[in-house]
C-alpha cells in the first residue's frame, strides 16, 4: 500500500495545487493530511476547499484548532518579541477572512488517526498526528532524546508515527527490544523550515511483508517539489500579513 501523507500547507495555494499535481505520478492508494490548512498566507479558505472536494481524511493542526473557536491563540511557540507580534497579525488576519463553513469544518476535526494494519499475524499500527499523541502543539525535533521518543510511542501503541508542525523532515528508527518503531516528520507542503523553500510530502509504503521486527520492510520517502514561491510570497507583500512571512518562504526558514 502506497499512503501520501502531508501536512503544514498554511493557506499556500499555489503550494497546495502544485503538491497535488506532484502527487498524481505516484498513484497512491491513500492520502492523509495531518493539519494546520491554515495561517500566514491569505488563501484558508480555499486550502479548506480544496482539502474537503477530495474528501481527503484530516486531522487538526495546533492553528486549525484555534481558528475554528475564533481563538486569537494558534498554539504557537514564537521565540522573539517581533515573531509574537507578526503571530498575532496572522491570527488575526486568518479568523477575519475565514468562512463560517471553513471554520466549523476546522473545528470539527479528530485530533489523532490510528490505521491498524494485519500482516504476517503480526500487527502494525500506523499513528497520524500533528505534534504528537500528548499535545497538539507538542514539537518532536529531530535530536529528541531516543527514550523519550520510545516512550511517546510505547504510550501511544505506534509502531509507526507520523507527525508534522516543525516543518523540518526526518525520519528515525527506533529499536526496541529487536522491535523497530518509525518515527516520521513529514515536513511541510506550504512553509518549509529546513532551508529549502521547495514544497514537501511523504510516500510511505507498507507491503505484505512489512513487519515490526524488519526495519527496512516499511520504506519512507521524502518528497520535494516546485510551486510559484514568488506568487505565494507576493500575495503575502500585497496584503497586510507582515512581509517576514514572504521572506520565509523564499528562503524555506
Amino acid at each position: 500500500m502506497k499512503i501520501i501523507l502531508f501536512s503544514d500547507i498554511h493557506a499556500n495555494l499555489p503550494a497546495l495545487e502544485a503538491f497535488f499535481a506532484d502527487v498524481e505520478s505516484h498513484n497512491p492508494d491513500a492520502m492523509y493530511c495531518l493539519g494546520d490548512l491554515v495561517g500566514y498566507n491569505i488563501w484558508p479558505n480555499e486550502v479548506i476547499n480544496e482539502i474537503r472536494k477530495r474528501n481527503i481524511p484530516t486531522i487538526a493542526g495546533n492553528y486549525d484548532f484555534g481558528i475554528g473557536r475564533a481563538s486569537n491563540d494558534c498554539g504557537c511557540a514564537y521565540k522573539s518579541d517581533d515573531e509574537k507580534a507578526n503571530g498575532s497579525v496572522s491570527i488575526s488576519f486568518t479568523n477575519e477572512v475565514v468562512g463560517e463553513k471553513e471554520r466549523y469544518y476546522l473545528r470539527t476535526l479528530p485530533a489523532h488517526i490510528k490505521i491498524e494494519f494485519q500482516l504476517n499475524n503480526d500487527k502494525l499500527n500506523l499513528l497520524l498526528v500533528h505534534g504528537s499523541p500528548r499535545k497538539i502543539n507538542e514539537y518532536l525535533f529531530e535530536d529528541r532524546e531516543e527514550k523519550s521518543m520510545i516512550r511517546i510511542m510505547e504510550q501511544a501503541d505506534a509502531d509507526i508515527m507520523c507527525f508534522g508542525h516543525t516543518h523540518k523532515p526526518y525520519h528515525r528508527v527506533l529499536n526496541t527490544n529487536e522491535r523497530f518503531r518509525h518515527a516520521v516528520n513529514i515536513g511541510s507542503v506550504g512553509k518549509p523550515k529546513d532551508g529549502n523553500p521547495q514544497g514537501g510530502y511523504v510516500l510511505l509504503t507498507i507491503n505484505e511483508n512489512s513487519s515490526v521486527f524488519d526495519r527496512d520492510s516499511i520504506n519512507v520517502e521524502f518528497i520535494r517539489f516546485d510551486y510559484d514561491v514568488e506568487k505565494a510570497a507576493k500575495a503575502v507583500e500585497d496584503s497586510y500579513l507582515p512581509n517576514a512571512y514572504a521572506e520565509s518562504l523564499r528562503r524555506g526558514i
